[in-house]
């Protein structure tokens, strides 16, 4: 099933309800990846899933990202439900990216977090142009051409978004033939200066 706008925010409205139905607490988790793009209006299209990247902790006013291996018994229960409800599929919101926390997020990343509430126990905080811009390049690479350069290049990067993402994607993987996937695909997509440069 295909997730546009109108999909994602029924399907997060209902998690926030059931949350709050279920238990008491409050879950604040990020958001990468399509529906991130689609929710804050970057990109017009459709999803297959909403990607959670981790939970965030507040700590003396500061946000962190904690690594979610998995959701918690009560949120999981949620999602079934509603899952079930809406008929979705099973991983219709899910912890994919999960270990892009491990290896560490783009400089700044919770700061330019873009925060929505679903009701009093949801809040969801979305991934910002700048840092989509470096999952993407970094998918980019990772995958092949597709969907993720696609999103990549209707986010219309600047030379310097594109070197900055380079380099932090550079970070998520070291190695010397992913640096050559990655000079090799920034030519193929209008940015041989930046290739040269890395």
């Amino acid at each position: 099933m295909d997730l546009g706008i109108k999909e994602i925010e029924k399907a997060l409205e209902m998690l926030g309800n059931e949350l709050q139905v279920k238990k008491n607490e409050k879950y604040r988790i990020v958001i990468c990846g399509g529906a991130a793009l689609i929710i804050t209006k970057m990109r017009e299209r459709f999803t297959k899933d909403i990607d959670v990247l981790g939970i965030i902790e507040i700590n003396n006013k500061e946000l962190g990202i904690k690594y979610l291996n998995e959701f918690p018994i009560e949120f999981q229960e949620a999602k079934e439900k509603i899952g079930k409800f809406l008929n979705l599929p099973t991983n219709w919101i899910n912890t994919g990216p999960k270990d892009l926390v491990k290896f560490g997020l783009p400089i700044g990343f919770t700061k330019r977090l873009i925060k929505k509430s679903y009701g009093k126990n949801l809040d969801v905080y979305f991934s910002s142009r700048k840092d989509q811009i470096c999952f993407k390049l970094y998918a980019s690479v990772d995958s092949g051409p597709g969907r993720h350069t696609e999103d990549l290049l209707g986010l219309k990067p600047t030379l310097n978004e594109i070197k900055k993402a380079a380099k932090w994607a550079m970070t998520q993987d070291p190695s010397i033939s992913f640096k050559m996937e990655l000079k090799s695909m920034l030519k193929n997509i209008g940015y041989e200066e930046i290739a040269e440069r890395i």
